[in-house]
């Protein structure tokens, strides 16, 4: 008799999430909350209470807010259901029935109006670098401007260095060390330099060495800080700023930033920018 063939066994990569792995490894979003405050007080004076994040995801963020005061709201707004599906079965679940009845979610185009109109709007993660002309840019603007109550902040982040514009570059972080560990890489694929048309991809590495490869792709096009605040001006802001990290080492806080008009030229930074109605 011939003997039963064994079922082979998953490798971590085959039972990983990659939505767990990618929340873990990109978004802080109580950070990004302390920011959204800082940002909006200092036009404001006071502290913000209706979030609208587009691009939202799994709207970790949006869950975030609600639960850091009992009188927030947040509308999270995003075109893809899975990503959505995936937000309502972990992130939203994860909240009190009161907390989950301050969050709404839209599967819908950013690019619609939408009420109530917010105190913030988050474009986080580069997301709107999928818009690849000037027109669709100024549009989202636009639109995005009209989903503001007066005096209400636009936050976006934004990436540069000539590091950024290295074909075949991966950037590997470990996240969590041990057997239950992953590591983080951030690739990036191709960069056009008549378009500025670039392609990047997150992978995640395992400890028994599979790999989850590719698992986010972003077709986007690289935006640098000037244009996209002439754009702000054009869609009618009042005005904007860009917000660099404080690299002060004697600093123990997370995520220190300061606005700024003149920054170092280092080969790869990260900053915010923030547009006011």
């Amino acid at each position: 008799m011939a003997k039963a063939t064994s079922k082979k066994k998953k490798t971590l990569a085959e039972k990983a999430d990659k939505f767990i792995c990618y929340q873990k490894s990109v978004q802080t979003p109580d950070h990004e909350i302390e920011f959204f405050e800082q940002a909006y007080k200092e036009v404001n004076g006071k502290k913000p209470y209706v979030l609208r994040e587009d691009f939202c995801g799994t709207f970790a963020v949006c869950c975030e807010w609600v639960r850091s005061n009992h009188k927030r709201t947040a509308l999270g707004v995003d075109l893809c259901q899975e990503t959505l599906q995936w937000g309502r079965d972990h992130n939203l679940a994860d909240l009190s029935p009161g907390e989950q009845s301050r969050v709404k979610i839209s599967e819908q185009d950013v690019r619609k109006r939408n009420r109530p109109t917010a105190d913030v709007l988050a474009a986080q993660n580069f997301s709107f670098w999928l818009f690849k002309t000037r027109s669709e840019v100024l549009e989202y603007f636009r639109i995005a401007r009209d989903n503001l109550k007066s005096g209400g902040v636009m936050v976006m982040d934004m990436m540069g260095g000539g590091d950024c514009y290295q074909e075949d570059l991966v950037d590997k972080r470990t996240i969590k060390k041990g057997k239950k560990g992953f590591q983080y890489m951030w690739e990036q694929a191709s960069f056009n330099p008549v378009n500025a048309d670039a392609t990047f991809y997150i992978s995640f590495k395992f400890a028994d060495g599979s790999k989850l490869k590719r698992a986010f792709e972003y077709q986007w096009r690289f935006w640098t800080i000037p244009e996209v605040r002439e754009l702000l001006e054009e869609a009618g802001f009042t005005e904007s700023h860009v917000y660099w990290e404080n690299d002060d080492e004697d600093s123990d806080e997370y995520g220190n930033w300061e606005r700024g008009n003149d920054a170092p030229s280092n080969p790869s930074w990260i900053c915010y920018i923030v547009a006011v109605k």
